[in-house]
């Protein structure tokens, strides 16, 4: 039975269903027609969704990559490789897992891969468990960075509601100042540091202070690096 997704193009866009919505997308790219359908029934009889691609440029046309997941990339294909996309991918701020597949590997090759941040480099043919393995540990790693995004949205959202003021507390507070070296630093009372601490707790919605400090540490480098902008 062929289960090889038909090819994306902007006229034709990739559509879920509400239910689908959060399902791992397995991403296939590969210009050889008969490893795209082997690689979807595989897929398929795993339980995840395949959907597959003749080209790098095939996918990038297609509104697919936002999706939970991760991809099978044929390293050496016409056009752009497996290693062009991996590399734009990086560069868009999408690093979205990849299980490299090749015919034609080499170790350079391999080295810089998974350098890049490639879940696994495998080379054809390759065992059906061997792929499914690398297959669920980059759903994993997909789902962990979608979780920790959340995390990091949520707590860059509270710190918003914080006043500059409360801010350079909070910074503070992360690097372990005390009460009372705060209040040297910043030029005001202990009494108005304990205020401030007590707003920046509650803003958080931090129950104690390792869990501000955990907050803190999700933040990006310039937020926690100026703390009052």
């Amino acid at each position: 039975m062929r289960v090889d997704q038909p090819l994306l193009r902007r006229s034709a866009p990739f559509v879920q269903r509400k239910d689908e919505a959060e399902q791992p997308l397995v991403i296939i790219v590969d210009d050889d027609a008969s490893v795209r359908e082997a690689l979807s029934e595989l897929i398929l009889s795993a339980g995840f969704r395949p959907i597959s691609f003749a080209s790098t440029y095939e996918l990038l046309d297609a509104d697919v990559l936002d999706s939970p997941g991760c991809l099978i990339v044929d390293v050496r294909m016409p056009g752009a490789s497996g290693l062009d996309l991996q590399h734009h991918l990086a560069q868009t701020g999408n690093p979205k897992p990849l299980i490299f597949l090749t015919g034609h590997g080499d170790i350079p090759m391999s080295v810089q891969a998974m350098k890049a941040g490639a879940v696994d480099f495998l080379t054809k043919p390759v065992r059906d468990q061997t792929l499914l393995d690398a297959v669920i540990a980059g759903v994993a790693a997909d789902a962990a960075r979608r979780a920790q995004a959340v995390v990091v949205k949520r707590n860059i959202e509270r710190r918003e509601t914080l006043t500059p003021r409360e801010r350079e507390v909070l910074r503070e507070v992360a690097r372990g100042r005390v009460n009372k070296q705060i209040a040297f630093d910043l030029g005001i009372s202990e009494v108005t540091v304990k205020l401030h601490r007590g707003n920046v707790m509650r803003k958080m919605e931090a129950a104690s202070i390792g869990e501000l400090i955990r907050a803190w540490e999700t933040l990006p480098l310039p937020m926690r690096e100026d703390g009052a902008t």
